[in-house]
């Protein structure tokens, strides 16, 4: 009797679960940013959560839970409840934590379950306005020649301006002083007021200063010029064999049921055809990503290769951040 009383809880449990999986969402949605509002990654994600959530019919919350990389806030969400309810969004940094944090309290790849890609976000090198080197050509000279008192500034470790700084450096194979901040905003206004001598960062955060004038911009990270600065030639025209580009996805907690992951990820498809979404993408230099990369299976295979990709880059550097 008591078997059968066990057998029938478990079956009544399963069936409730199963039941709130078909009718989610039944209430709002946060999706956390790892990274202070106002940010690239934080501008991406407050840009699709409204039409997401039209998508859903529920109402999607933004939290921004900063430290350590993006560490901190991907911690938070491992650990929470797989109900589809609290949702990720992260960039390239889920892909180098692995190397970079030797004591990292998830595994990506395991304790998530991705959800789709959302954009890729091209990469600006930059200088002070009065930096002495006029093209990428001679910057990358100048700092040859210069790698003593040239300073590279990023917001901090593990940030994209960071990588970034690791890539360039290996392409042009030397090492120079890098001057980490707490953020890309200090990094900038460091930057346009002469502090420091170059970066390299997101579109999302440089496009308006090189329209301004307020900085000197080298070259593009990518393979084609980008319609919202046609003037500035690509990395590879300049003759520096360098590219990256940061991405963005959406995760949630590992064990979220599938038609949970599915229903999120076809508001996410909903989310990158919304004509506001590709506007304002297009005037912080991005586009969304095709739809068939805004699926799990291509957010998996991304996260995957990527990790592959930076894990000796970052090791070669001898970076660290615990």
């Amino acid at each position: 009797m008591k078997k059968l009383v066990a057998a029938l809880a478990a079956a009544a449990a399963l069936y409730s679960f199963s039941a709130s999986a078909q009718d989610y969402p039944t209430q709002p949605i946060t999706i956390v940013v790892p990274f202070s509002a106002g940010g690239p990654t934080d501008t991406v994600t407050r840009l699709i959560a409204e039409p997401m959530g039209k998508a859903l019919g529920q109402s999607i919350v933004i939290q921004n839970v900063t430290g350590a990389g993006g560490t901190v806030a991907a911690g938070q969400v491992a650990k929470a409840e797989a109900d589809g309810y609290t949702v990720l969004m992260h960039h390239i940094g889920m892909s180098t934590a692995p190397t970079l944090y030797k004591n990292l309290p998830y595994n990506p790849l395991e304790d998530f379950a991705t959800v789709g890609l959302v954009t890729e976000v091209p990469m600006t090198i930059i200088g002070r306005k009065d930096f002495e080197p006029n093209t990428l050509q001679e910057l990358v000279d100048y700092a040859k020649a210069n790698k003593e008192k040239v300073t590279y500034a990023n917001a901090g470790i593990g940030a994209a301006s960071h990588l970034c700084g690791m890539l360039f450096m290996e392409a042009i194979d030397t090492q120079l002083t890098t001057v980490p901040y707490q953020g890309t905003g200090p990094a900038l206004t460091d930057l346009v007021g002469g502090q420091v001598d170059f970066m390299c960062d997101q579109t999302t955060n440089t496009t308006g200063q090189i329209k301004g004038g307020q900085v000197k911009a080298y070259a593009v990270t990518t393979g084609e010029r980008l319609a919202s600065l046609p003037d500035l030639p690509t990395t590879t025209e300049a003759g520096l064999d360098m590219q990256v580009s940061v991405w963005h996805g959406l995760y949630v907690p590992a064990g979220t049921p599938d038609d949970v992951v599915q229903k999120l990820t076809a508001a996410l498809q909903t989310a990158l055809k919304d004509q506001n979404v590709i506007d304002r993408f297009a005037e912080l230099g991005t586009t969304p990503v095709a739809q068939e990369r805004a699926t799990p299976e291509a957010h998996t295979e991304t996260l995957s290769s990527q990790t592959e990709l930076w894990k000796p880059i970052i090791e070669a550097a001898g970076v660290s951040a615990n």
